[in-house]
């Protein structure tokens, strides 16, 4: 009996594996999903661009959870451009179109840069579902587990605790997935990808807090009702954003009987739980470099007065920088009317703003 298999054009067979090797956090893409998409029926999950063949079967069987990470993927975007607003990388190549195979070099090359993309999106998948099982988003988690410790006179434990421990199981399950496949680019890209996502959860269990609430005639707080909650995902970020810029670079050699990644600089001793790693140096983001990944800071807004990143000394890398004005209608005067709005008046005012040459 014959054989009905058909073979693929080399180019198709290239762009596949082309996929799968560079879809670490390609899953990212689904922030392009429509908004008014809600993820309830197993179709859904192929309108979902940039799935692994695991992540695509976890949509199918939990789709409830799959709307969860969709807002997570919006979060990483928005918090990661956010955090780098004042640096010449700003993460704008975190957004790239649904139909492109690859992300710009600065994130697919392991670089420092794409370091904290991973860390960044695996905090921020698993503070998301985390939360989501708090605010009853999601029906299979519920609230945190009550602490085992006795708290002392005046607290007690109550309220709903974040589930930190489902939002790394299911938050690591769906984000390491690209990276243990067996097609998933060099040992070495591997390696640095699932130990800066792992940095990434640590800073997020690292973020779990004691938060209360007072109780008692008056406010007078006699009682707290207490419960551990995360820390807010900017706060997270910021943390993350400290170990980017004290980023260890490392190399892939033989230590024993296989490869691991160690400091290139100090290694006599071994890479740390809670530091990221990278192993391409970046580009210094001050002109266009499309090999390196870089769109420059041309026509990059600049602080004139800042003594930080983004001064304009700084931001423009000594090209020297533009001024305009830039009118700002504020709101003003505004007074409280019992009971109970407030009225105000629109004021405009004319600010000097720069950007870099």
């Amino acid at each position: 009996m014959r054989s009905s298999s058909r073979v693929l054009p080399l180019g198709v067979l290239a762009a596949l594996l082309l996929s799968q090797v560079c879809s670490g956090i390609k899953w990212l893409s689904i922030s392009h999903a429509p908004a008014s998409l809600h993820i309830n029926q197993t179709q859904h999950c192929k309108l979902l661009p940039g799935l692994v063949s695991s992540q695509a079967q976890l949509c199918r069987s939990n789709l409830e959870l799959m709307q969860t990470i969709v807002t997570a993927a919006r979060e990483v975007k928005k918090m990661c451009q956010k955090t780098f607003a004042d640096m010449r990388w700003n993460c704008s190549s975190i957004d790239i179109p649904v139909d492109t195979q690859k992300y710009r070099p600065d994130l697919d090359r392991g670089t420092r840069e794409s370091a904290f993309v991973y860390a960044l999106s695996a905090a921020t998948i698993s503070h998301t579902i985390a939360r989501a099982c708090t605010s009853g988003d999601l029906r299979l988690c519920a609230c945190g587990p009550i602490p085992a410790e006795i708290p002392e006179p005046g607290y007690r434990w109550g309220g709903c605790a974040d589930n930190l421990h489902y939002g790394l199981i299911m938050g690591s399950k769906f984000c390491d997935a690209p990276m243990k496949m067996k097609r998933a680019g060099s040992h070495a890209n591997k390696l640095m990808h699932l130990h800066n996502s792992e940095v990434g959860r640590q800073a997020l269990r690292e973020a779990m807090v004691m938060k209360c609430k007072c109780h008692g005639v008056s406010g007078s707080c006699s009682i707290r009702t207490c419960w551990r909650g995360l820390e807010d995902l900017r706060e997270i970020a910021m943390d993350l954003k400290i170990k980017y810029l004290s980023a260890t670079k490392v190399v892939h050699r033989p230590m024993g009987t296989r490869k691991q990644l160690v400091p290139k600089d100090i290694d006599i001793r071994p890479v740390r739980d809670n530091e990221l790693v990278y192993l391409q140096s970046s580009s210094d983001f001050c002109a266009k470099n499309e090999k390196q990944g870089s769109i420059g800071t041309q026509d990059r807004q600049c602080n004139k007065t800042s003594l930080g990143s983004d001064s304009c000394d700084l931001m423009c890398c000594g090209r020297g920088y533009n001024p305009y004005m830039e009118k700002l209608v504020e709101r003003c005067h505004c007074k409280y009317h019992w009971c109970c709005y407030v009225t105000c008046k629109k004021c405009e005012r004319i600010v000097e703003r720069y950007v870099c040459k």
